[in-house]
């Protein structure tokens, strides 16, 4: 396919032909914009293939010594359909059988095959891995913890209360300049998969320290509301969660960390941060982190016992815990 700015398309390649029947090839050349030897290239490849000439040749070189072999080629792409295996794995049978191949070489050609995704293979699903859903079956039976970072407010508000132009952004632009950064908020957050019962806290870091002071916490609320014993944690692969504190404050619980780059598998308190994000974070306008803050314990309240939660049938979450609260509560305080 010719690109954008090419000055010759098939179709202007057949009236180059044509033009240089009855006129020199330098005189065409010149007044289609070309060089004279691109003229007299297309001209004598028509005169050789016809139409079939004109048209665009794969740049590819004709041989190739150092390709896969087309046996091998074949036989990668028969393990992948009869297997489903990765390219790790491929990589590790053949080696096995004495025939080492790179895993990126195999992932390459996978590419090239149109097998490096399980859907390309049987895109009906009838032969793919099935999804399995991660349920908690009682309260206590899973709770889920992570940090979501969040910029700071500066006092007074920051661009969404002034314009990205306005005096106030460029203040703040210039002191980050100076080395004097707002920085970063950094919510705390667990939640139980049973009953989606929540609770977070805005803190200044994500450090062990930090998490372990949480966890104390985040066990004695969701203890007041009947969940007193917690029997998996789960939580992603940040070094906090794997700080030899953290594993001793999990004590007799079940400390599981999630498969590396997988966030789905932790996926309860992911939807949590989503829905923080756009129901509390960015909702309104803020004037300051001291507000935000302030105003996280009230949404967090109205989050547990007032908002309908689609896992109970439109009910809060504070609902399904044992105390089972149906939606009242008497003050914010």
């Amino acid at each position: 396919m010719t690109h954008a700015n090419a000055p010759l398309t098939p179709e202007g390649r057949m009236r180059l032909v044509v033009r240089c029947r009855t006129r020199p090839i330098a005189h065409v050349a010149a007044e289609m914009g070309i060089s004279r030897a691109t003229a007299s290239k297309w001209v004598n490849r028509y005169k050789q293939f016809g139409e079939l000439g004109l048209v665009d040749r794969s740049s590819a070189p004709a041989r190739q010594p150092t390709a896969t072999p087309g046996q091998l080629v074949r036989r990668i792409e028969q393990m992948r359909r009869e297997h489903k295996w990765s390219a790790s794995r491929i990589a590790f049978e053949l080696r096995h059988d004495g025939t080492p191949v790179g895993r990126r070489t195999i992932t390459r050609l996978l590419a090239q095959l149109g097998l490096n995704r399980r859907k390309f293979m049987d895109p009906t699903g009838e032969n793919n891995r099935e999804a399995r859903r991660i349920i908690a079956n009682r309260p206590g039976h899973m709770v889920h913890i992570d940090v979501k970072k969040a910029g700071r407010i500066p006092d007074g508000g920051g661009w969404r209360v002034h314009g990205k132009n306005s005096v106030k952004a460029k203040e703040v632009a210039r002191s980050k300049t100076r080395g004097v950064k707002t920085g970063y908020v950094f919510l705390h957050s667990a939640i139980d998969g049973y009953s989606r019962l929540a609770y977070t806290e805005a803190l200044p870091d994500e450090k062990a320290v930090t998490a372990v002071a949480f966890l104390d916490r985040a066990r004695s609320w969701l203890a007041a509301h009947g969940i007193t014993q917690i029997e998996r944690i789960v939580t992603d692969n940040g070094s906090c969660y794997r700080a030899n504190a953290f594993a001793e404050a999990v004590g007799e619980s079940r400390h599981q960390r999630i498969t590396p780059y997988t966030p789905r598998h932790n996926g309860k308190i992911e939807r949590y941060n989503r829905i923080l994000a756009e129901e509390f974070l960015y909702a309104r306008t803020w004037h300051s982190e001291t507000e935000r803050a302030a105003a996280l314990k009230i949404w967090n309240q109205h989050y547990n016992y007032h908002r309908p939660h689609g896992a109970h049938g439109g009910q809060p979450p504070a609902s399904a815990t044992p105390s089972r609260v149906n939606n009242v509560l008497t003050s914010y305080s």
